[in-house]
């Protein structure tokens, strides 16, 4: 086994080079992947890192608005994605059409997109914000009423910071749903 892994490793190695490539892994990876990878972290930043490289080649091993974003931070580089069925719960709640006819029904707010999200979904937002400067974004806008999609818990965070008023989509995160207090409260005894 070991030695059917280091010839797998090679045969990376060398079509990364051939090809001009950077492998990007998301934290949520495995380990494997994460150790063939040139760069590990959160879809942001290596949509960024990547942008700073030589690479022709974007291989994102993440989920469909990871490369989304690769994409049109890199707009001059191939972006693939090891599997095309990898889609996120959150970014699938919210569609363009759906948002538009929110926007319809809340002609006053300004949209505050979670970068977690699809590029048709960003294309009809105001701006996007991550969870580390949602708050900041939704500050610095004009507007005082701010529909924040699509990640109702984000969105219920930032409106505890703030006074405008915040729209929330219905859209979260199954997994970190699953995240209770009563975990955290054995985690902290443990």
């Amino acid at each position: 086994m070991l030695d059917n892994n280091r010839q797998l490793i090679g045969k990376i190695e060398s079509l990364k080079e051939k090809r001009r490539a950077v492998i990007l892994a998301h934290n949520y990876q495995l380990g494997e992947v994460q150790d063939i990878a040139d760069f590990v972290g959160d879809s942001l930043e290596l949509s960024q890192r990547a942008a700073q490289t030589r690479a022709e080649v974007i291989v994102f091993c993440g989920v469909h608005f990871m490369a989304e974003t690769a994409s049109m931070l890199s707009p001059g580089k191939v972006v693939l994605l090891p599997d095309l069925n990898a889609g996120c719960p959150m970014a699938n709640m919210i569609t363009a059409e759906e948002l538009r006819q929110k926007k319809r029904e809340l002609p006053g707010a300004a949209v505050v997109c979670y970068i977690n999200s699809t590029a048709e979904v960003k294309a009809e937002s105001d701006t996007c914000c991550t969870s580390a400067n949602a708050v900041r974004v939704v500050a610095s806008m004009d507007s005082e009423q701010i529909l924040f999609i699509p990640d109702k818990y984000l969105g219920h965070y930032v409106s505890t910071k703030t006074e405008k008023k915040i729209h929330l989509w219905p859209g979260y995160c199954p997994t970190h749903t699953r995240i209770l207090p009563e975990h955290m409260i054995k985690l902290k005894k443990d």
